[in-house]
Protein backbone atom coordinates (compact mmCIF):
# COMPACT_ATOMS: atom_id res chain seq x y z
CA UNK A 1 0.00 0.00 0.00
CA UNK A 2 1.21 3.18 -0.89
CA UNK A 3 0.61 5.73 1.94
CA UNK A 4 2.31 8.67 0.76
CA UNK A 5 -0.85 8.75 -1.40
CA UNK A 6 -3.11 8.15 1.03
CA UNK A 7 -1.56 10.76 3.69
CA UNK A 8 -1.41 12.81 0.51
CA UNK A 9 -5.56 13.23 -0.16
CA UNK A 10 -6.14 12.94 3.72
CA UNK A 11 -3.97 15.68 4.10
CA UNK A 12 -5.42 17.99 1.52
CA UNK A 13 -9.19 17.28 1.94
CA UNK A 14 -8.26 18.17 5.91
CA UNK A 15 -7.13 21.48 4.78
CA UNK A 16 -9.92 21.77 2.77
CA UNK A 17 -12.12 20.99 5.17
CA UNK A 18 -10.82 22.58 8.06
CA UNK A 19 -10.80 26.44 6.21
CA UNK A 20 -14.48 25.71 5.09
CA UNK A 21 -15.44 24.92 8.73
CA UNK A 22 -13.60 28.25 10.29
CA UNK A 23 -15.37 30.13 7.58
CA UNK A 24 -18.97 28.81 8.17
CA UNK A 25 -20.52 25.63 7.92
CA UNK A 26 -19.68 22.48 5.19
CA UNK A 27 -23.56 22.58 3.95
CA UNK A 28 -22.94 26.23 2.03
CA UNK A 29 -20.21 24.18 -0.08
CA UNK A 30 -22.23 21.88 -1.29
CA UNK A 31 -24.09 22.73 -4.58
CA UNK A 32 -25.28 19.09 -6.41
CA UNK A 33 -25.51 20.82 -9.64
CA UNK A 34 -22.28 21.94 -9.24
CA UNK A 35 -20.83 18.94 -8.48
CA UNK A 36 -23.11 17.18 -11.67
CA UNK A 37 -21.39 19.81 -14.29
CA UNK A 38 -17.70 19.44 -12.86
CA UNK A 39 -17.76 15.62 -12.62
CA UNK A 40 -20.20 15.08 -15.74
CA UNK A 41 -18.90 17.34 -17.84
CA UNK A 42 -15.41 16.19 -16.75
CA UNK A 43 -16.00 12.78 -17.52
CA UNK A 44 -17.82 13.48 -20.78
CA UNK A 45 -14.68 15.19 -22.57
CA UNK A 46 -12.95 12.49 -21.67
CA UNK A 47 -14.95 10.04 -23.11
CA UNK A 48 -14.55 12.16 -26.51
CA UNK A 49 -10.99 11.72 -26.10
CA UNK A 50 -10.68 8.20 -25.16
CA UNK A 51 -12.49 4.71 -25.99
CA UNK A 52 -14.86 3.65 -22.79
CA UNK A 53 -12.67 0.16 -22.34
CA UNK A 54 -9.62 2.39 -22.53
CA UNK A 55 -11.01 4.98 -19.73
CA UNK A 56 -12.03 1.99 -17.30
CA UNK A 57 -8.72 0.43 -17.62
CA UNK A 58 -7.38 3.49 -16.79
CA UNK A 59 -9.00 3.71 -13.81
CA UNK A 60 -8.71 0.63 -12.64
CA UNK A 61 -4.63 1.26 -13.08
CA UNK A 62 -4.46 4.78 -11.56
CA UNK A 63 -6.36 3.55 -8.58
CA UNK A 64 -3.43 0.44 -8.22
CA UNK A 65 -0.70 2.67 -8.97
CA UNK A 66 -2.06 5.54 -6.22
CA UNK A 67 -3.04 3.21 -3.38
CA UNK A 68 -1.14 -0.18 -4.28
CA UNK A 69 1.84 0.41 -5.75
CA UNK A 70 4.60 -1.78 -4.51
CA UNK A 71 8.04 0.00 -5.36
CA UNK A 72 10.25 -2.89 -7.40
CA UNK A 73 13.97 -2.14 -6.06
CA UNK A 74 16.23 -2.61 -9.25
CA UNK A 75 19.25 -4.04 -6.84
CA UNK A 76 17.20 -6.69 -5.47
CA UNK A 77 15.90 -7.43 -9.19
CA UNK A 78 19.64 -7.60 -10.08
CA UNK A 79 20.75 -9.69 -7.24
CA UNK A 80 17.26 -12.60 -7.86
CA UNK A 81 18.63 -12.48 -11.19
CA UNK A 82 22.57 -13.37 -10.21
CA UNK A 83 21.30 -15.59 -7.57
CA UNK A 84 18.64 -17.60 -10.66
CA UNK A 85 21.80 -17.63 -13.26
CA UNK A 86 23.48 -19.59 -10.27
CA UNK A 87 21.23 -22.16 -10.33
CA UNK A 88 20.89 -22.50 -13.80
CA UNK A 89 24.71 -23.52 -14.00
CA UNK A 90 24.86 -25.85 -10.95
CA UNK A 91 21.26 -27.70 -11.69
CA UNK A 92 20.49 -26.99 -15.14
CA UNK A 93 17.15 -24.97 -16.61
CA UNK A 94 14.96 -27.72 -14.85
CA UNK A 95 16.56 -26.17 -11.62
CA UNK A 96 14.02 -22.97 -12.02
CA UNK A 97 11.22 -25.16 -11.18
CA UNK A 98 12.05 -25.15 -7.51
CA UNK A 99 12.71 -21.58 -7.35
CA UNK A 100 10.08 -18.90 -5.95
CA UNK A 101 10.31 -15.51 -8.46
CA UNK A 102 9.01 -12.43 -7.35
CA UNK A 103 8.80 -10.31 -10.50
CA UNK A 104 5.93 -11.20 -12.82
CA UNK A 105 8.12 -10.81 -15.94
CA UNK A 106 10.61 -12.87 -14.52
CA UNK A 107 8.69 -15.41 -13.47
CA UNK A 108 7.44 -15.66 -16.95
CA UNK A 109 11.04 -15.29 -18.71
CA UNK A 110 12.28 -18.07 -16.46
CA UNK A 111 9.33 -20.12 -16.98
CA UNK A 112 10.78 -19.56 -21.03
CA UNK A 113 14.13 -20.63 -19.94
CA UNK A 114 13.18 -23.98 -17.91
CA UNK A 115 11.08 -24.74 -21.49
CA UNK A 116 14.01 -24.66 -23.10
CA UNK A 117 13.01 -21.69 -26.12
CA UNK A 118 15.64 -19.96 -28.17
CA UNK A 119 17.02 -17.02 -26.75
CA UNK A 120 15.54 -14.83 -29.73
CA UNK A 121 12.10 -15.93 -28.79
CA UNK A 122 12.68 -15.24 -24.90
CA UNK A 123 13.54 -11.37 -26.14
CA UNK A 124 11.10 -11.01 -28.33
CA UNK A 125 8.63 -12.37 -26.61
CA UNK A 126 9.65 -10.50 -23.23
CA UNK A 127 10.01 -7.17 -25.00
CA UNK A 128 5.89 -7.47 -26.73
CA UNK A 129 5.09 -7.67 -22.89
CA UNK A 130 7.14 -5.21 -21.54
CA UNK A 131 5.96 -2.53 -24.24
CA UNK A 132 2.13 -3.60 -23.82
CA UNK A 133 2.59 -3.23 -20.29
CA UNK A 134 4.32 0.27 -20.46
CA UNK A 135 1.49 1.33 -23.29
CA UNK A 136 -1.13 0.60 -20.88
CA UNK A 137 0.91 2.88 -18.20
CA UNK A 138 1.23 5.61 -20.89
CA UNK A 139 -2.74 5.53 -21.29
CA UNK A 140 -3.87 5.65 -17.85
CA UNK A 141 -1.87 9.03 -17.40
CA UNK A 142 -2.96 10.62 -20.64
CA UNK A 143 -6.88 9.86 -19.12
CA UNK A 144 -6.06 10.97 -15.72
CA UNK A 145 -4.63 13.75 -17.48
CA UNK A 146 -7.38 14.57 -19.39
CA UNK A 147 -9.40 14.42 -16.02
CA UNK A 148 -7.57 17.01 -14.89
CA UNK A 149 -7.26 19.52 -17.55
CA UNK A 150 -11.29 19.26 -18.03
CA UNK A 151 -12.31 19.23 -14.82
CA UNK A 152 -10.81 22.98 -14.02
CA UNK A 153 -12.37 24.07 -17.32
CA UNK A 154 -16.11 22.83 -16.92
CA UNK A 155 -15.75 24.67 -12.99
CA UNK A 156 -15.10 27.65 -15.02
CA UNK A 157 -18.02 26.88 -17.59
CA UNK A 158 -20.37 26.38 -14.35
CA UNK A 159 -19.46 29.72 -12.80
CA UNK A 160 -20.54 31.00 -16.12
CA UNK A 161 -23.87 29.26 -15.88
CA UNK A 162 -24.25 30.57 -12.65
CA UNK A 163 -23.58 34.04 -13.66
CA UNK A 164 -25.74 34.19 -16.06
CA UNK A 165 -28.65 33.00 -13.89
CA UNK A 166 -27.30 35.22 -11.53
CA UNK A 167 -27.43 38.48 -13.83
CA UNK A 168 -31.08 37.23 -15.33
CA UNK A 169 -33.07 37.83 -11.75
CA UNK A 170 -30.64 41.27 -10.63
CA UNK A 171 -34.66 42.15 -9.22
CA UNK A 172 -34.25 41.04 -5.86
CA UNK A 173 -30.72 42.14 -4.73
CA UNK A 174 -30.78 39.80 -2.12
CA UNK A 175 -30.28 37.33 -3.92
CA UNK A 176 -27.35 38.09 -5.40
CA UNK A 177 -24.64 36.74 -2.40
CA UNK A 178 -26.09 33.60 -2.30
CA UNK A 179 -26.21 33.31 -5.90
CA UNK A 180 -22.59 34.24 -6.69
CA UNK A 181 -21.36 31.91 -3.94
CA UNK A 182 -23.22 28.85 -5.84
CA UNK A 183 -21.63 30.35 -9.09
CA UNK A 184 -17.89 30.32 -7.40
CA UNK A 185 -18.77 26.42 -6.25
CA UNK A 186 -17.92 24.66 -9.36
CA UNK A 187 -14.42 26.56 -10.13
CA UNK A 188 -13.56 25.27 -6.57
CA UNK A 189 -14.64 21.87 -7.37
CA UNK A 190 -13.22 21.55 -10.29
CA UNK A 191 -9.53 22.47 -8.69
CA UNK A 192 -9.70 19.88 -5.78
CA UNK A 193 -10.52 17.40 -8.29
CA UNK A 194 -7.88 18.09 -10.65
CA UNK A 195 -5.59 19.11 -8.36
CA UNK A 196 -5.68 16.60 -5.66
CA UNK A 197 -6.94 13.32 -7.32
CA UNK A 198 -6.57 13.38 -11.27
CA UNK A 199 -3.08 15.36 -11.73
CA UNK A 200 -1.48 13.81 -8.72
CA UNK A 201 -2.59 10.28 -9.85
CA UNK A 202 -1.30 11.45 -13.39
CA UNK A 203 2.04 12.03 -12.49
CA UNK A 204 2.68 9.19 -10.37
CA UNK A 205 1.59 6.64 -13.12
CA UNK A 206 3.98 8.81 -14.80
CA UNK A 207 6.62 8.18 -12.40
CA UNK A 208 5.55 4.00 -12.91
CA UNK A 209 6.11 4.25 -16.35
CA UNK A 210 9.74 5.34 -16.23
CA UNK A 211 10.52 3.07 -13.55
CA UNK A 212 8.65 0.04 -14.46
CA UNK A 213 10.46 0.88 -18.00
CA UNK A 214 14.14 0.57 -16.04
CA UNK A 215 12.75 -2.73 -14.35
CA UNK A 216 11.45 -4.39 -17.33
CA UNK A 217 14.21 -3.51 -19.31
CA UNK A 218 16.57 -4.98 -16.46
CA UNK A 219 14.95 -8.23 -16.44
CA UNK A 220 14.75 -9.22 -20.02
CA UNK A 221 18.78 -8.81 -20.31
CA UNK A 222 18.84 -10.99 -16.96
CA UNK A 223 16.81 -13.73 -18.29
CA UNK A 224 18.43 -13.48 -21.60
CA UNK A 225 21.93 -14.03 -20.22
CA UNK A 226 20.43 -16.74 -18.01
CA UNK A 227 19.27 -18.39 -20.74
CA UNK A 228 22.84 -18.27 -22.79
CA UNK A 229 24.53 -19.73 -19.25
CA UNK A 230 26.76 -17.26 -18.50
CA UNK A 231 28.25 -16.74 -15.11
CA UNK A 232 26.26 -15.26 -12.15
CA UNK A 233 29.02 -12.81 -11.45
CA UNK A 234 29.05 -11.74 -15.16
CA UNK A 235 25.42 -11.39 -15.38
CA UNK A 236 25.43 -8.88 -12.50
CA UNK A 237 28.52 -6.85 -14.04
CA UNK A 238 26.63 -6.35 -17.07
CA UNK A 239 22.85 -5.49 -15.32
CA UNK A 240 24.73 -3.18 -12.93
CA UNK A 241 24.45 -0.33 -15.63
CA UNK A 242 20.38 -0.44 -14.96
CA UNK A 243 21.25 1.00 -11.46
CA UNK A 244 22.63 4.86 -10.36
CA UNK A 245 26.25 4.98 -9.26
CA UNK A 246 25.75 4.50 -5.45
CA UNK A 247 23.45 1.60 -5.56
CA UNK A 248 26.63 -0.27 -7.96
CA UNK A 249 28.94 0.59 -5.54
CA UNK A 250 26.64 -0.91 -2.42
CA UNK A 251 25.87 -3.91 -5.29
CA UNK A 252 30.04 -4.70 -5.50
CA UNK A 253 30.50 -4.57 -2.11
CA UNK A 254 28.06 -6.80 -1.32
CA UNK A 255 28.84 -9.09 -3.66
CA UNK A 256 32.99 -8.90 -2.87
Amino acid sequence: MDLATIIGILAGTAVVLVAMLLGGSIGQFVDLPSILIVIGGGFAATLIRFPLSGIGQALVMGGKAAFTHKKVSPSELVEEIANLGDVVRKSGPLGLENVEVSHPLLQKGTQYVTDGFEPAFIRESLERERDLSLERLAEGQRVFKSLGDAAPAFGMIGTLVGLVQLLANMDDPSTIGPAMAIALLTTMYGAILANLVCLPIADKLEAKFAVDEVNLSLVIDGVTQIRENKSPTLIREMLLAYLPEKARAELAAEAA
